[in-house]
């Protein structure tokens, strides 16, 4: 019989995060899958605000850690070397046999925890971070975070046993920027979808359609944050040529923790009425449902380079619900599946004409069938592109034995 695994998953994520519940959780389960009988993964969490600090795993075969986050800073040194000694202690007592990190700033604690516990280490979601934050404005080129980081970076691509990328692409960015040949070290891996949960029952459910008031309306949403990696006021500009186009049948539905008051100025200097925008929080076990009420969707991805190398989760639920897709060039693969698939449009340029044109291939897409035929006609793409059969052939390859 075949040793059971002890696997140490770390994130830079919260428990409660979309970003853990949607994009780590489902993995962390088909990791158990793989693995042989009695095998169990610890899950370490990066915890914001002052809440009490509380396991949340409800799996008994997961074991939660959470710690207190802090931002990088003399802060986020003691956070690291906080979390560091502890997990050296749960690295001994449990027997951990592997070190499993998601994206490459937890993969930075996993490379220390490799080097000082001598375990074997998997980098999962590897794309390059610290030039992304470069170039979407957050860091400064050359600031210490960038350079800190981005050596880690370098550091991780050497040590690590597995790298389990978002796009082909990472093979060349770690040989240009890196100066490291992965060759058969690397897997890739989108960002999968639970295709059982986004389908055609959550696709315009009635009651929700009434109660929202969004019967015979054309819905836009967008689900994910404002500024970082995204696009800010040309979200709502592009929402104003669809305004222009579609008059007061549209509708915005925004899946958003920023507070409507935050939003609010970008839409008003869009010359858009606030009153058209549906703004939720929603928890990732309703999301399908509120996607579903849209006729089309939104991918507001900043286009800089290293985007061509992520996987947005988000592009994965519109397609697996049958939502054409507004989308900026160079996203990972999914701004060319788009256009060599005619499921959406992608901008031309970041301006009103490219806009209106993104708009009109929208419309022409909504009148071509009906919704049925429309979810018939995306849907394959999450099959083919975003199934979970995906990430099951590769966990298995490194933990089934």
């Amino acid at each position: 019989m075949r040793p059971a695994q002890r696997i140490l998953v770390l994130t830079y994520w919260g428990y409660d995060e979309a970003l853990v519940q949607a994009y780590t959780m489902p993995y962390v389960r088909l990791m158990l899958e793989a693995a042989p009988a009695g095998s169990t993964v610890h899950l370490v969490t990066l915890e914001k605000g002052a809440g009490v600090l509380r396991p949340r795993a409800t799996d008994p075969s997961v074991v939660h850690h959470p710690f207190r986050y802090a931002r990088f800073g003399a802060g986020g040194v003691l956070m690291a070397a906080r979390v560091l000694l502890r997990l050296l202690r749960v690295i001994r007592r449990e027997r951990i046999t592997y070190l499993h990190a998601w994206c490459t700033p937890a993969g930075a604690l996993g490379w220390v925890l490799s080097v000082l516990a001598g375990r074997p280490l998997v980098i999962d979601s590897f794309e390059p971070h610290a030039e992304a934050m470069v170039e979407n404005g957050t860091w400064p080129p050359g600031g210490i975070a960038h350079r800190l980081l981005f050596a880690l970076e370098r550091l991780q691509s050497r040590r690590a046993s597995r790298l389990i990328a978002c796009a082909e692409g990472m093979q060349d960015y770690a040989l240009r920027k890196y100066g490291v040949m992965l060759d058969r070290r690397m897997d890739v891996k989108p960002a999968c979808v639970d295709l059982d949960r986004f389908d055609w029952r959550s696709v315009k459910r009635p009651d929700l359609l009434r109660q929202w008031g969004l019967e015979d309306k054309v819905v836009a949403v967008y689900a994910g944050k404002f500024g970082g990696i995204y696009l800010e006021q040309e979200v709502f500009d592009l929402l104003r040529a669809a305004r222009d186009h579609w008059g007061d049948r549209l509708r915005v539905l925004l899946l958003t923790p920023h507070r409507r008051e935050e939003l609010e100025p970008m839409m008003r200097n869009a010359g858009l009425d606030p009153g058209i925008f549906i703004i939720h929080a929603v928890p990732h076990a309703e999301v399908a449902d509120w996607m579903g009420l849209a006729d089309f969707a939104l991918t507001p991805v900043k286009p800089v380079p290293t985007k061509a190398l992520c996987t947005p989760i988000k592009d994965g639920e519109y397609w697996a619900l049958g939502l054409p897709v507004i989308i900026t060039p160079g996203i990972s693969d999914d701004s060319a599946i788009i256009e060599r698939h005619g499921i959406g449009a992608v901008l031309n340029g970041l301006n009103a004409e490219a806009y209106r044109r993104a708009v009109i291939k929208i419309d022409a897409l909504l009148s071509s069938g009906s919704r049925r035929a429309l979810y018939d006609r995306i849907r394959p793409m999450a099959e083919r592109y975003r199934s979970f059969g995906i990430a099951r052939i590769i966990y298995q390859r490194i933990y089934g034995g």
